[in-house]
């Protein structure tokens, strides 16, 4: 179910835009909410990326690390005022994210780097058990210039 909620702007002075999916812990799941954040920002008018490829990682960890069988992962994404925050909610909150440092060769480990790069500030914390909430914020741009 997607849900999204706009305040008009002539009401509060700036736009509070919400965005909200559940998706089921698989790769399929997690390529899916990176096509919806892609379509949800375009129609926001804010960029793409770099949201997109957090997306992806914070859904790719979701789906591999968080997984619990039969259990849905959440994806939510806000905009309030300048700031986007995704936000991916699993069922697995006994396993904390943890940034790995793996090898040069390695093909997996990059996925937190690769979020705390790409955002503006990141982190996790615990939600009603069992879950977990591991979010980014990312400054956006609407296209045209303005905030």
């Amino acid at each position: 179910m997607n849900q999204e909620t706009a305040a008009p702007e002539a009401q509060l002075g700036h736009a509070f835009r919400n965005f909200s999916v559940r998706l089921s812990p698989t790769p399929r799941g997690a390529r899916l909410a990176r096509l919806l954040v892609a379509e949800q920002l375009c129609s926001w008018g804010l960029p793409v990326d770099p949201a997109r490829q957090i997306v992806a990682e914070l859904s790719a960890n979701a789906a591999t690390h968080g997984r619990v069988p039969g259990r849905d992962f959440r994806l939510t994404m806000y905009v309030i005022g300048s700031t986007l925050r995704i936000e991916v909610t699993d069922t697995c909150g006994d396993l904390p994210p943890r940034p790995q440092h793996p090898s040069d060769d390695a093909e997996c480990g990059r996925g937190l780097a690769l979020v705390e790069a790409l955002g503006d500030r990141w982190g996790w914390g615990p939600g009603l058990r069992p879950h977990k909430t591991v979010w980014a914020e990312v400054t956006v741009v609407r296209q045209g210039g303005r905030t």
